[in-house]
């Protein structure tokens, strides 16, 4: 069976709407209940999120598959999804997700059905199938892809080279749909490169395949177990078995395979001895990064919401909100309020919250805002923030392990009295004695250096904020460089800002650019692809030129990198100042210092970029 037998016109979505997770899931469990693949929407949604509580479904490299195997599902399916600007997916890499496959399989799905799954997830560790997904503008698109690539499988053997060390592999995931096979693909990839031989035995849902024989076991030089379920042990007794999640077989399959070649790993003793680190593994995923982003990701709409609204009331003058100034206004004054006095005053103490209940759940959220609320009025501000909400966080933590021990009956007291109460007054005491202080004059100083910067060292700034949005384009060290010149907005400093937002509209706008004019360097689906990257970067959405870095990242990063880091510095050089944390094109009017140097700022950066891409891109054959 073809994946595209699974896969129709009616199930496909060219634009998922929104940024967040669930959000994105809703639209594709309405794509399969529309086209008639799913018979009950609530059972099969919440298969799905169970699925993802065990562990994330964003694999990485903008990817996310969510799966359910249920008796809601009609006959075996699959429904696409993409997204231009992105979801925050929680994915492996910390990067959004662009395409979105859910599978939907029914209790008695058969081998076939399960095949065809399987080669869907290897097909997708491709670089050149996701490139060409990401391009792909219609539903014919998409199908005519993924039949070119989809080809039968056929059982594999380990090679027989005398002169080379082999490895064998056991990959595994609790739903054995998706990420069994792409573990498996990935570390079979990376070992070809690599020219070892190796052996997959994968587990999934349709059962074991490429069983590894006692001959096979008997000749490798060490086992690879990436699984996130139990596997058979016994028979690995005596050789080296490296343990891991199945995550890591398909971010890191370099790293598992030179450490299998070099026999790093301990020999398995037999039956006691711990078979399975699942659970610390899942642990160890979620991590400061996954905590900080859930307080951001809901911190932004207060940012960008509250930003433009204060910006907006200074149209009518910068002191329009003052009832002693001539030039006071009543809805500038009332404009600024809601922005301002309002929407900016919850900012802290929402990022705050919302890292406390990432760490602690819902016990957690209590105790973070009221420490990011102190933090704020403390003076400590956002990074007093940063503070209150993972130490919240931690000390709920360190509450519900405290009251493991009491009676059961006083379990329905814990979440409304204990941990409340408990929570909120530790944190609250914490805040005031221990951080609040130091914090606020740290902050204050930063403030003060930030506003007191040298043109030499503001440029200098500019070309660091430049690099970082960049680098990854909206990935880790993007969102960095972000949240820092958000956080500095409630201070009161607006240049780094302007900058951040000048050098993240470059990597878009110069694909464009470098489709226009290099158009002999590019095939017709990148110039195609090309002109939806000028709305994109005017609406500073760094992420729509990540299909062509991924692409051709050699040549195309570091020509984004050099272009951002011109915008950045030039911004900052031109003193640049900017209140709206997003927006793009459309807030330049709200610029300060001058918007035609701003736009020029941007538009030097872009053409700088595209010109080193035209150099230094191959002309593409006719």
């Amino acid at each position: 069976m073809k994946i595209t037998e699974l896969l129709s016109k009616n199930t496909i979505l060219l634009n998922i709407e929104g940024s967040q997770k669930e959000n994105a899931i809703d639209q594709l469990v309405n794509v399969l209940v529309s086209a008639g693949k799913v018979t009950d929407r609530n059972m099969f949604k919440k298969e799905i999120m169970n699925r993802e509580a065990k562990s994330t479904t964003g694999i990485g490299d903008g990817i996310a598959i969510p799966h359910a195997k249920t008796e809601a599902v009609k006959e075996a399916a699959i429904a696409f999804g993409k997204s231009f600007s992105g979801v925050n997916y929680e994915s492996l890499d910390g990067k959004p997700a662009h395409l979105f496959f859910m599978i939907a399989a029914p209790e008695g799905a058969n081998n076939t059905h399960l095949e065809a799954l399987a080669r869907l997830s290897g097909l997708l560790m491709k670089a050149e199938v996701r490139y060409e997904l990401l391009k792909a503008a219609t539903a014919e698109e998409i199908i005519n892809t993924l039949n070119s690539y989809d080809k039968e499988e056929k059982e594999e053997k380990v090679s027989s080279a005398a002169d080379k060390m082999s490895i064998v592999a056991v990959t595994g995931c609790p739903t054995g749909i998706a990420h069994t096979y792409m573990a498996a693909d990935s570390l079979k990839g990376k070992a070809a490169e690599m020219g070892v031989p190796i052996k997959v035995e994968t587990n999934g849902s349709g059962g074991a395949k490429n069983i590894l024989t006692p001959e096979d076991i008997d000749k490798a030089a060490a086992v690879i177990i990436a699984a996130d379920i139990n596997v058979d042990m016994e028979r690995f007794k005596g050789k080296h078995v490296i343990q891991t999640a199945v995550a890591d077989g398909i971010r890191k399959p370099e790293q598992l395979i030179e450490k299998a070649l070099k026999q790093d790993a301990p020999i398995y003793q037999g039956q006691g001895q711990n078979q399975n680190k699942s659970a610390e593994q899942k642990s160890t995923r979620k991590g400061f990064y996954k905590h900080l982003m859930n307080g951001v990701s809901n911190m932004l709409p207060f940012v960008v919401g509250g930003g433009i609204l204060i910006a907006i009331s200074f149209l009518f003058g910068y002191n329009s909100a003052n009832p002693d100034d001539p030039s006071y206004n009543p809805i500038a004054a009332v404009i600024k309020a809601i922005g301002g006095d309002n929407a900016f005053a919850l900012i802290v103490p929402v990022l705050a919250g919302f890292i406390a209940l990432s760490i602690a759940d819902r016990p957690g959220f209590a105790p973070g805002m009221v420490g990011g609320m102190m933090a704020a009025h403390g003076g400590a501000g956002f990074l007093g923030g940063l503070i209150a909400g993972f130490l919240a966080g931690y000390i709920v933590l360190l509450l519900k392990k405290i009251f493991e021990g009491l009676p059961k009956s006083l379990e329905g007291i814990k979440s409304i009295l204990l941990y409340p109460l408990f929570g909120i007054a530790i944190t609250g005491f914490l805040m005031h004695y221990v951080i609040n202080n130091p914090v606020a004059w740290l902050n204050k100083e930063i403030t003060h250096w930030l506003t007191g910067l040298g043109t030499g060292n503001a440029v200098l700034l500019g070309i660091i904020l430049g690099l970082m949005m960049a680098i990854d384009m909206g990935g880790p060290i993007n969102k960095a460089a972000y949240v820092f010149g958000t956080g500095l907005l409630a201070s009161g400093v607006y240049e780094p800002m302007a900058a951040i937002m000048a050098a993240g509209m470059v990597p878009p706008l110069a694909i464009a650019l470098a489709t226009t004019i290099f158009r002999n360097k590019f095939n017709d689906q990148d110039k195609d692809a090309g002109k939806a990257c000028y709305v994109m970067g005017l609406s500073f959405i760094t992420e729509g030129a990540i299909p062509f870095a991924a692409a051709d990242p050699i040549r195309v990063i570091p020509s984004m990198m050099i272009g951002s880091a011109i915008a950045g510095a030039l911004s900052m050089a031109f003193h640049i100042g900017l209140r709206a944390p997003h927006g793009g094109i459309f807030v330049a009017f709200l610029v300060e210092n001058g918007a035609l140097k701003y736009l020029l700022a941007i538009l030097i950066g872009s053409i700088v970029s595209a010109i080193l891409m035209g150099f230094l891109k191959k002309p593409v054959k006719a």
